[in-house]
């Protein structure tokens, strides 16, 4: 035993050389991420398992990259990428030293302490993404002096403290992201006129006091959404703020800001809902009048004093006739100036393009439907005694939904036809009926799911009810980017729909090319674009019933000969749903969202089909309600797609694989391809189809129009905006 003492002496001296002789190999980059390695204190998905001291090259290492530098016999680190694997410890200084790293995105971790200043010795760092952590301390103002920085976010922390004038020291900042800290006291002032190449701020769920700087106004490149909500901010909204760019939003929801809204600028094109729960706050769009609006009633004392009376009596009586006068008249003049502020607010209203509803009473007890609803100042009503509604009619009748169109069934089914498309939700015709009007009809089959739909039996009789009147409410929806339902017909045997034919194809075919047509040029994408966003403006506020279509996609979207766009299928699903017949798996979309996911799937027959790629993420879930945020979710993606050229399900070489951008499990490849270019600069050439590349005047319209679509794609619904401020910002462009 004592001879092999000194062979085993010596054989661990050796052992400890040669992983010395290894470690010391190993590059200094590969050094300063073992000491990131080292800072974790648990890494429950074993990200770190093969960060191994003994390799000499770190670039293989899980959610490391790199890039040949010039001047440098091995490659440097570019990105570090460890995000969402709930690992615990703390960002080590040591990771200051790679020069050459650009992006750093350790988001959705439990990584405490602080942001440290070393990092601004990372010279080359341009996106630095820590949200989602539990990082404490100060807003790290040594980042500043990173000559390169353009993307920070540090939201969803526990940072305090003020927001430092230091700030302005970020010029070169493009997005600026600190909501959901524990920051305090005032906005500073003097620091934004400094950022002048700021398109996002977001200094949301905080503890910000004070007024607003009036200095904010000065973000001319600002977009999308100037988030300032959720603090106790206070006074009076700055008019500077109407300086902003037109196709930005505001958010100042719950604060205590106070007086009149300012009607200027893009304030005055600003929703009622980025100025809710401010009690202190009046005036458009919130239709809560100012007192300082109503005229002031005159005085007593402002009425000349009467002739002096010889007799005591007539005094007394004069001095309380003219007490009585005055009162009268002071009331007049108010109830005159009440009269003039309502009519007011309901011009401003209407020129808003809010939903008004007006004209003919509903008889039946359905007074609150709008018989009419201006949008974009448009009347959506026809000339009295030309689409009158007609009555619901009988099982067997063919039922119109105004009297200006009206046919024969048998003259329906005389008349030739051909089939456009077929699927789970029935066969599509166009049918050219004898005063050789085109329209399209789809028959949703016949049997009504068994035997038992008869007439005279009571389920079809209920089923039949249901029917007719979800096809009037459908019916009743009347906007020139909607496709017009214009009967229907059920019997035992036969289900059928009679709507508008739209004559030049639908947005999918347009894209991808057709043989013989055009490609889209840029002035037809703009217009297709804001005409699917106004109808589905009017879908979702000019109803009662908050509609949803929920299957909003290119193939829904059809286009006549001047590219004027038509949403089609609009509370389809519901009425496949209710006739028993086969559905897809597409969620409910129509005009009474009471089913959901899970519930309609549970109705479906046949093979299984793919869900629309076009849906929300959280639209996949079992059991979700349909909400409009679907609507808008699915519109972000259709406008990426008529931006890029790309489909949502797109496979681009140059998606990360360690692309992480949200917890939801579904979210489509375009929307993470389209928010990594942004992340990294990526140049916007890259990014556009070639045929919107062509027209170089365009660039500033793009850019906006990607700020909407990522807007529209937030993974949280309640970030994401309504289709009216959607609608309404897109208008301005090209305008």
């Amino acid at each position: 035993m004592t001879n092999l003492r000194p062979c085993s002496l010596f054989l661990l001296l050796l052992l400890n050389s040669l992983s010395l002789h290894t470690t010391i190999a190993l590059t200094p980059d590969g050094l300063a991420l073992l000491a990131f390695k080292s800072a974790v204190s648990n890494d429950p998905q074993s990200s770190f398992a093969t960060w191994d001291e003994t390799d000499s090259d770190p670039c293989h290492w899980p959610g490391v990259s790199c890039a040949n530098v010039t001047g440098f016999p091995y490659p440097r680190v570019v990105g570090l990428a460890v995000a969402q694997k709930n690992i615990t410890g703390y960002i080590p200084s040591e990771l200051g030293s790679l020069l050459f790293l650009r992006r750093l995105n350790l988001h959705g971790n439990n990584l405490n302490g602080t942001v440290p200043s070393d990092l601004a010795n990372a010279s080359s760092l341009h996106s630095l993404f820590l949200y989602g952590n539990s990082l404490t301390g100060p807003f790290p103002s040594s980042l500043c002096n990173l000559p390169r920085l353009q993307n920070l976010d540090l939201s969803f922390n526990s940072l305090s403290g003020t927001i430092p004038l230091d700030l302005r020291n970020c010029g070169q900042l493009q997005r600026l992201l600190l909501s959901n800290n524990k920051f305090s006291g005032q906005i500073p002032s003097g620091v934004w006129p400094e950022m002048t190449g700021l398109v996002q701020l977001d200094i949301s769920s905080n503890q910000l006091t004070g007024s607003i700087p009036p200095d904010l106004g000065q973000l001319n490149s600002l977009g999308g959404t100037l988030n300032l909500s959720h603090n106790h901010l206070s006074g009076e909204i700055p008019a500077e703020l109407g300086r902003l760019p037109l196709t930005v939003s505001l958010d100042l929801r719950f604060n205590n800001l106070t007086g009149e809204i300012p009607q200027v600028g893009s304030l005055a094109n600003q929703g009622p809902t980025a100025f809710l729960n401010n009690p202190g706050l009046c005036g458009f769009p919130l239709q809560i009048i100012c007192q300082n609006q109503a005229p002031p009633a005159p005085s007593i004392n402002q009425i000349p004093a009467p002739p002096v009376e010889s007799v005591s009596e007539k005094k007394g009586l004069r001095a309380n006739l003219i007490i009585l006068i005055s009162i009268a008249d002071a009331a007049g003049v108010a109830l005159i100036g009440i009269i003039m502020v309502y009519i007011y607010w309901k011009i401003k209203d209407r020129n808003n393009g809010w939903c008004v509803c007006a004209g003919k009473g509903r008889p039946g007890g359905r007074g609150g439907v709008c018989t009419w609803c201006v949008n974009g100042g448009m009347n959506m009503e026809s000339t009295d005694g030309e689409e009158e509604e007609e009555g619901e009619g009988k099982e067997g009748e063919l039922v119109a939904m105004d009297k200006g169109f009206k046919f024969e069934l048998d003259e329906l089914l005389r008349s030739s036809a051909y089939v456009l498309g077929k699927g789970g939700k029935g066969i599509v015709y166009k049918v050219v009926i004898g005063s050789g009007i085109p329209v399209a009809v789809r028959r949703l089959g016949g049997g009504g799911g068994g035997s038992g739909s008869g007439s005279g039996d009571i389920g079809g009789e209920q089923r039949y009810k249901e029917f007719a009147a979800e096809a009037q409410a459908i019916g009743r929806v009347r906007h020139p980017n909607v496709v017009r339902l214009r009967a229907y017909y059920w019997s035992h045997d036969e289900k059928l729909l009679i709507s508008d034919f739209i004559s030049n194809g639908n947005l999918a075919t347009a894209l991808r090319g057709r043989s013989g047509h055009p490609t889209l040029s840029w002035s037809n994408r703009l217009r297709i674009i804001k005409g699917v966003a106004r109808g589905l403006a009017h879908l979702h506020d000019c109803s009662p019933r908050k509609n949803v279509h929920g299957d909003i996609k290119p193939s829904n979207i059809l286009l006549d000969g001047e590219y004027t766009p038509h949403i089609s299928d609009f509370g389809l699903n519901r009425l496949v749903t209710i006739t028993g017949n086969t559905i897809d798996t597409a969620p409910f979309m129509g005009p009474h969202p009471s089913l959901s996911t899970a519930a309609l799937t549970k109705k479906t027959s046949g093979p299984f089909e793919r869900p629309s790629p076009y849906l929300a993420p959280e639209a996949r879930v079992p059991e979700a309600r349909p909400t409009q945020k679907w609507d808008v979710y699915s519109f972000g993606l259709v406008l990426m797609e008529l931006l890029t050229g790309k489909p949502p399900e797109m496979a681009s070489p140059s998606t990360s694989s360690g692309l992480q951008l949200s917890g939801l499990e579904h979210v489509p490849e375009l929307v993470r391809w389209v928010k990594k270019g942004f992340e990294d600069v990526r140049p916007l050439g890259e990014m556009l189809d070639p045929t919107v590349l062509q027209e170089s005047h365009v660039k500033k319209e793009v850019i906006s129009m990607f700020h909407v679509a990522l807007a529209c794609t937030d993974g949280n619904p309640e970030q994401r905006p309504r289709m009216k401020t959607v609608s309404d910002n897109l208008d301005k462009l090209g305008s």
